[in-house]
């Protein structure tokens, strides 16, 4: 028995691996933080795509039929502009043989390019009720739009019917659409069309009171004098007739850019304006109806007069802005071209709409200032980032589906041709393995569970060595060894001790002190079953094998973490074993339980303390070195899983990036020749792609499940997780069928899928963060209970 204490005496400076722990420990809260920024700014473009869709808070419900006794008549007889100008409804109609072509619903990026064409070929202007969500989409075709001279009004964020929305809904129906036009345009404006609205008689008691406060807010809202009924679809020939105005009077005439096909609204146009220019028709905008009308109809002094109070109630400290406030509505924001809402000049305007300097066709557009541009830019970007994003995700889940699923039907025909190739009666290595082993034992403060370890280990039916190298514990491990030992009647147990190196560095020393050709490695709170020893060394038979597998099983799985911890081993880790072992690239020896030669150990180097996963370090070193590696499913070794949450998380954080560190240090195994290069060739891909690649995206598909059944279609989003489910169950019964467990504990499989797995998911992401960011963790311990001491289920 060989035994070294640390010095006492003077204080000693921190060692290199104190350290690096003190400076890990620092960064590990920025990159959980960082972790969950991510998942916080996922879901936040999600749920933003789904609003410009009006997936997220979409309300499709439309009234009719609603008594119209609370609206004045002069408004339902009125003309098709309402505004509200001094407090009172105004209605005004269109000129005589004067059209202003309106277009809803838009902008489209397949419609509204070919109808600006259209109005560009024939120098018309249009006015473009859009609609929010699609302005900050394609806000380049919103922008040509306004360059070419056309008119925009507002047609809501959502195209929801306001008549069911409450006040606040309906401020941030509008004022998320001005930020859109600032955005995309550099504009906000004054004029305004329901959804789903017509004429002016079709104002009832639920909609009038909300064009009275936007009219007093500062909006004119515009209706239909002539419907092309073009979303109909009935065809050209009729979309011109039923958009031509009876006899010659003036109209305001709809027309629509999106909202559906619009291929015959495209063809019937260019036709139509040709025709009503035969007939002595002007086109003219909105705001060019109103200044004709206003020209034809009044004095210069009112005309003025009536501009100016549109003005006032658009400017912040007015008294009509202060009641527009309190309103509940953000009156239309910017600030008024040049002298104020229209030129106050009389006169027929030509149709390029200039007059007095002023492009009275676009009277209605405010230039967009301050935090409502900037506001409406950030809009616009992060809406541009939406558009790219999602999409791409969708791609993304896709691919992670197809992957998951193709890995779920390679496990289970793979273990099944395992299963069966290794339990033959015929199957067998070779000659019987009888010759000692030395079995190592790592410990670090494993008071509670060493004594069992031990007591496992004296009920082996192989002969065998122990060898406890216990890495400068603090608490009485070695002692505790030593007792048992003696109680245990075992004259074949060596207790080393040496300063605390990490676990790597205590096997180490084990292998160089083993004394026999084959070296069991297992860890100080697991249970070894009686033949697990036996088991475990009858593949080195085969003089090609150099390292086997155990099959680790969870000790305490009476828990819910445990019986969590329990499906993961068995079916996750176990299935995924005999799938490599036939394809010949196991990628970890399990630290509970593993066998080597000695010697094939001491060729690749030993155990590294260049990762923090020295068993998968060591299992592709050993690949490397020509070796083949192999797993016993009847060697069984039972360990104690951590029973907390924060421990489980620990854990996995360890094994998540040590992996990743294994896996790039032995990246040239990638152009290894030969034998060595098959886990290069076939491992390590499977290994990037189901271990790291795979799982870092699976959120996606629990995001869209939950995502999908909030807002889109709850029960088939509901069946569509219960049907991968189902398919998860069924490998999962059919792992604990190869390994003789109870199915009783698949009960817990649902809730594992619902907390269990969302938790590994966001370990992996923190793994992947921290190997991003070049940190470095330390071997961490986990707090025993010493709860393992028998194997269960073992008579």
């Amino acid at each position: 028995m060989a035994t070294t204490t640390p010095s006492r005496g003077r204080r000693r400076a921190p060692s290199r691996m104190t350290r690096a722990a003190g400076k890990a420990a620092a960064l590990q809260k920025p990159r959980v933080i960082l972790a969950l920024l991510l998942l916080l700014a996922l879901t936040s473009v999600m749920l933003l795509d789904g609003y410009l869709r009006a997936e997220v808070g979409g309300d499709e419900r439309v009234r009719s039929n609603a008594s119209s006794s609370k609206v004045p008549d002069e408004v339902l007889d009125g003309g098709p502009i309402l505004s509200f100008r001094g407090g009172e409804a105004q209605s005004q109609s269109v000129p005589e043989k004067t059209i202003a072509l309106t277009f809803d619903d838009g902008p489209n990026p397949t419609w509204t390019p070919q109808i600006l064409k259209i109005l560009e070929a024939n120098d018309v202007p249009g006015t473009f009720f859009v609609v929010g969500s699609m302005v900050s989409r394609y806000p380049s075709i919103v922008k040509d739009l306004v360059n070419q001279g056309n008119e925009i009004g507002i047609h809501t964020f959502t195209h929801v019917d306001l008549s069911y929305q409450s006040d606040d809904r309906i401020a941030r129906e509008m004022d998320q659409t001005q930020l859109a036009l600032a955005g995309a345009a550099g504009i906000t404006t004054t004029l305004f069309r329901a959804p789903y609205s017509s004429e002016a008689d079709a104002i009832d008691n639920y909609s009038w009171p909300v064009y009275k406060k936007l009219g007093e807010v500062g909006y004119t809202s515009v209706f239909v004098d002539t419907d092309s009924d073009d979303w109909k679809r009935p065809g050209v020939s009729k979309i011109i007739k039923w958009a031509t105005p009876s006899k010659s009077k003036g109209a305001s005439v709809l027309f629509h850019d999106a909202g559906g096909e619009r291929s015959q609204t495209v063809k019937a146009l260019g036709t139509y304006i040709k025709k009503m220019k035969a007939k002595g028709y002007t086109f003219t905008t909105i705001s060019g109806a109103i200044r004709q009308g206003n020209g034809q109809d009044a004095q210069s002094g009112q005309n003025a007069q009536a501009g100016q109070n549109a003005q006032n109630s658009q400017q912040p400290g007015s008294e009509q802005g202060e009641q527009s406030e309190q309103a509940g509505g953000q009156a239309p924001g910017g600030q008024p071209d040049q002298q104020g809402q229209q030129p106050r000049q009389k006169g027929q305007l030509g149709q390029s709409g200039e007059a007095g300097g002023v492009n009275s066709l676009q009277a209605a557009h405010r230039t967009a200032t301050g935090t409502t541009l900037y506001e409406g830019k950030a809009l616009v970007a992060a809406v541009a980032v939406a558009e790219w994003t999602v999409p791409g995700l969708a791609v993304g889940l896709a691919v992670v589906g197809v992957a998951v699923m193709g890995r779920f039907g390679m496990m289970l025909i793979l273990a099944r041709r395992h299963y069966r190739q290794r339990n033959k009666r015929r199957f067998s290595w070779g000659p019987t393995v009888t010759q000692p082993v030395s079995v190592i034992v790592p410990a670090y403060n494993e008071k509670e569970c060493i004594a069992n370890t031990l007591e496992s280990l004296a009920k082996s039916t192989h002969p065998i060595e122990i060898i406890v190298v216990d890495d400068g514990s603090t608490d009485d491990t070695s002692q505790i060894a030593r007792d048992a030992a003696r109680s245990f009647g075992m004259t074949n147990v060596r207790v080393i001790r040496q300063e605390n190196a990490g676990k790597p560095a205590a096997l180490n020393n084990g292998v160089r002190s083993a004394s026999y050709d084959i070296v069991v490695m297992m860890d100080g709170d697991t249970v070894f079953e009686p033949d697990a020893v036996h088991q475990l060394v009858q593949p080195f038979a085969d003089p090609e094998v150099g390292a086997v597998a155990g099959n680790a099983k969870v000790g305490n799985r009476n828990t819910i973490i445990g019986a969590w911890q329990h499906i993961e081993y068995v079916m996750g880790f176990n299935l995924d074993r005999r799938m490599y072992d036939l394809l010949r690239c196991m990628p970890t020896i399990p630290g509970a339980i593993g066998a080597f030669r000695r010697d094939a150990v001491l060729e690749v180097g030993g155990m590294s303390e260049d990762t923090l996963a020295e068993d998968t370090d060591i299992t592709i070193a050993m690949h490397r070195g020509g070796w083949r590696v192999v797993y016993q499913e009847h060697a069984r070794a039972w360990t104690e899983a951590p029973a907390s949450l924060k421990q489980l998380w620990s854990q996995r954080y360890r094994w998540s990036y040590g992996t990743m560190q294994a896996l790039w240090k032995h990246r040239k195994s990638l152009t290894d020749k030969g034998p060595s290069g098959r886990f290069g060739r076939v491992g390590m891909p499977l290994v990037v792609i189901f271990q790291i690649i795979t799982p870092v995206f699976a959120p996606l598909i629990d995001v869209f499940t939950a995502y999908s059944m909030i807002f889109i279609d709850f029960k088939a989003a509901l069946l569509a997780w219960l049907a991968v489910l189902g398919i998860q169950l069924v490998c999962a019964a059919y792992a604990f069928r190869l390994d003789r467990e109870k199915y009783r504990y698949l009960l817990m499989m649902p809730l594992q899928q619902l907390a269990y797995r969302q938790m590994m998911y966001l370990v992996l992401i923190h793994s992947c963060i921290t190997a991003l960011t070049g940190g470095r963790l330390r071997w961490q311990k986990l707090k025993r209970t010493g709860e393992v001491g028998t194997p269960a289920g073992v008579s």
